[in-house]
């Protein structure tokens, strides 16, 4: 939610200056993919198709073309998705999606990025091993296409600085314990101590969930962006096992006015919006004290009395 708001916020952005796009007013249309491949297809088509809009017989005039689609955050969804769109030339704009392969512009020859590839990071993860003398490790990374897309652009750089991998192991897409378990065991056999990883936080938590259960120390992690920041391992819980990471992390800046526009938010100023609806009532709308306790929303709360990853723009 608190992307999709910051969206609206650049749009605006751009429409109140003269001197951005003059002449020119940018509207939008977002759909949530809910996690999922086929929900962000359908949603990306429906888009450049027009599918989901309806002109009337007595009014030819229907909605204005789209010029691009901004999204997916994730490399698997945009690989299939930019595909198709290429094909169309229909721009496709993703601002997390860092697989070096979506740099292939013949199969992907609109797709473009605001993020960098992955293959600078393979080199400044190999650079940082290679300065700290970390020339025997282990390198897990994640089955999907992010994962192995850059564990096969590790391989190939780290051969260039000599160092080896005593093992390499994907982490299963579906969280199977017995995965995770046989992953553990191999972990603490091998002498390496220092663990390289190209992973979601999706994929990484059972693992994690488990380095905790077992008490297994004396492991220096190397993070990839996709979980070196992640909020979920900066807790208590973890960081005895985690203290201590070194991590690759995007350069986050200060985005003026960002702050006051998703703090000035009221249920009541788009009662179309259902997102809207169902943010307000998970801020405000209930508590949770041993059994769950409903509480009427009066939809003038203030968000700024809030600590959420909604307030939080220090990751933007």
């Amino acid at each position: 939610f608190q992307e999709a708001r910051t969206m609206v916020f650049a749009i605006n952005e751009i429409n109140n200056n003269p001197r951005l796009l003059p002449n020119i007013t940018l509207g939008y249309q977002i759909f949530d993919n809910c996690l999922r491949l086929g929900v962000a297809f359908r949603g990306a088509i429906a888009l450049f198709s027009g599918t989901e809009e309806t002109v009337s017989d007595l009014n030819c005039k229907g909605p204005p073309p789209v010029i691009g689609i901004i999204g997916d955050p994730g490399s698997t969804h945009s690989i299939a998705i930019s595909s198709v769109l290429g094909l169309f030339r229909v721009p496709m704009i993703s601002f997390y999606a860092t697989c070096s392969c979506l740099s292939n512009r013949k199969k992907y020859p609109s797709f473009f990025r605001t993020i960098p590839s992955d293959a600078f990071q393979v080199r400044a993860m190999v650079q940082i091993l290679s300065h700290f003398g970390w020339t025997w490790f282990g390198l897990l990374y994640s089955d999907d296409d992010y994962g192995v897309y850059a564990a096969q652009a590790f391989h190939q750089e780290m051969q260039l600085f000599g160092l080896c991998a005593d093992f390499s192991e994907f982490l299963p897409h579906d969280n199977n314990l017995r995965d995770i378990q046989r992953i553990m065991e191999v972990i603490q056999s091998s002498t390496a101590r220092v663990v390289v990883v190209f992973a979601p936080t999706s994929f990484l938590i059972p693992l994690m969930d488990e380095v905790v259960l077992q008490n297994m120390t004396g492991r220096q992690w190397i993070a990839s962006e996709a979980w070196a920041t992640s909020p979920m391992f900066h807790t208590s819980r973890y960081h005895p096992f985690l203290g201590g990471t070194l991590g690759i992390a995007i350069r986050h800046g200060e985005i003026q006015g960002l702050r006051d526009f998703l703090l000035h938010l009221r249920p009541n100023t788009d009662q179309r919006n259902n997102m809207l609806r169902i943010f307000w009532e998970k801020i405000f709308g209930k508590e949770t004290d041993g059994e769950q306790v409903k509480r009427f929303c009066t939809g003038l709360e203030d968000l700024s009395t809030t600590n959420t990853p909604y307030t939080d723009v220090s990751g933007l």
